[in-house]
């Protein structure tokens, strides 16, 4: 594939990416928002990986070939920043932070955040993470035969419980259904308005506006209350959450000014950990569920697994190298369902993708959703198979064929 930064007075010489004429006024709008993946899947198929597609006015791009996504992601990502576009709606509920930022804003947020997550640390985590699955599974062995069981809902208590426990040293199980539903509404409520050309404004009261505002004022309240709370225990000499990522990100300051985080930086800070650390991980779980009931030969190959490393006692960190059917598992889930479906970037100056022009500030957007599935790099991309996944089989695989939770900064 080529790809070379183009001059801005070089790039009329240089074609457009082909795509899908669509209608004379709309563009693709009505087969975005009827079937948006749908969408990107035919139109990349139909007109290779570098296409443009047209909504009303605005033209945008997608790539979807392993080269194309390590050049925008990786080896010229000084080129790329975030979608503005997309930013301004994710921004509503998870505010400036290290998931919207980019430069030295986000690369400083990044190294304040990074020692919390050292492996070290990690691995004095297991034990929360094992004590809280096992209490999940004690209900469900309490579990009527034959009655429904929500799957989707416990692993959400369960991954919202982890996170409060290993990152902010409190259990928020209490607070798991209301915190739970705020996260699916402000998603689903993003996800309209980036599909509607005409959102009402936010002081519009909606039935939308308002169930959104509602969701923000949950989530607001019990990140504002830890706050709290952990400020009380430090006046009275409380310290043992010491040390934790909320301790880390209430002690943190500016190398330059020596100031800290204001009240709405932490908040903006914790969101992001609660938004990715329990609902993303509970949605791939709930996945894995789905695809292991689906597939019964892979899910006795996992259970014989987890029978012949274990032999019924509870797993720790160190059995993670050896649980490597387990590992596969996670992996082919992630594949066919990534947490995020793509991710949108934004063209600083012109630039030559596959052979066609990038103008400046373009809208870019890289379905990862696609690129898993797309047989090139796939072999029968539909099917659930965990062993696709062995090193025998990765190791000829492109780097960038699987990004599950993208890559670059």
């Amino acid at each position: 594939m080529t790809n070379t930064t183009l001059s801005s007075h070089s790039i009329n010489k240089v074609p457009p990416p082909p795509g899908p004429r669509g209608h004379p006024v709309l563009g693709m709008l009505r087969e975005f928002r009827a079937d948006m993946l749908g969408l990107y899947q035919q139109a990349l198929r139909d007109y290779g990986d570098v296409i443009k597609l047209r909504f009303l006015w605005i033209n945008t791009y997608a790539v979807s070939h392993p080269d194309l996504m390590q050049h925008i992601l990786q080896e010229n990502n000084r080129n790329y920043r975030r979608n503005v576009f997309i930013n301004r709606f994710v921004m509503m509920f998870l505010g400036e932070g290290l998931f919207t930022t980019d430069g030295e804003s986000w690369l400083a947020r990044r190294r304040l955040m990074q020692p919390a997550f050292h492996r070290q640390r990690l691995s004095g985590l297991g034990t929360i993470m094992t004590e809280a699955a096992e209490a999940m599974v004690s209900t469900w062995d309490r579990h009527e035969p034959g009655e429904p069981l929500a799957v989707d809902e416990a692993l959400m208590k369960l991954t919202l419980r982890v996170v409060g426990k290993a990152l902010f040293s409190v259990d928020l199980l209490g607070a798991a259904r209301e915190l739970g539903d705020a996260f699916t509404e402000v998603s689903e409520y993003t996800n309209y308005r980036m599909q509607t050309p005409f959102p009402p404004p936010l002081w519009v009261p909606t039935t939308r506006n308002r169930r959104f505002k509602k969701a923000l004022a949950a989530l607001d309240r019990t990140i504002y209350a830890l706050l709290d709370q952990r400020r009380q225990a430090h006046a009275a000499g409380q310290t043992d959450a010491a040390g934790d990522l909320l301790d880390m990100l209430m002690a943190a300051r500016d190398q330059e000014t020596g100031k800290g985080m204001s009240d709405q930086e932490l908040r903006n800070e914790v969101a992001l950990l609660m938004f990715a650390g329990h609902d993303t991980t509970a949605t791939a779980l709930t996945w894995a569920f789905y695809l292991l009931s689906q597939n019964p030969e892979a899910e006795a190959k996992l259970h014989a697994e987890l029978a012949r490393e274990l032999a019924g006692r509870t797993p720790t960190m160190a059995d993670l190298p050896r649980l490597s059917y387990t590992k596969m598992v996670i992996e082919e889930t992630l594949r066919l369902y990534p947490p995020a479906w793509g991710v949108g970037r934004q063209s600083v100056d012109a630039d030559l993708v596959g052979g066609y022009a990038i103008p400046p500030n373009a809208s870019l957007t890289l379905p990862f959703y696609v690129l898993h599935r797309d047989p090139r790099w796939w072999e029968d991309p539909e099917r659930f198979d965990p062993e696709r996944f062995t090193p025998e089989r990765s190791v000829r695989r492109h780097k960038f064929a699987y990004l599950p939770f993208g890559a670059g900064p």
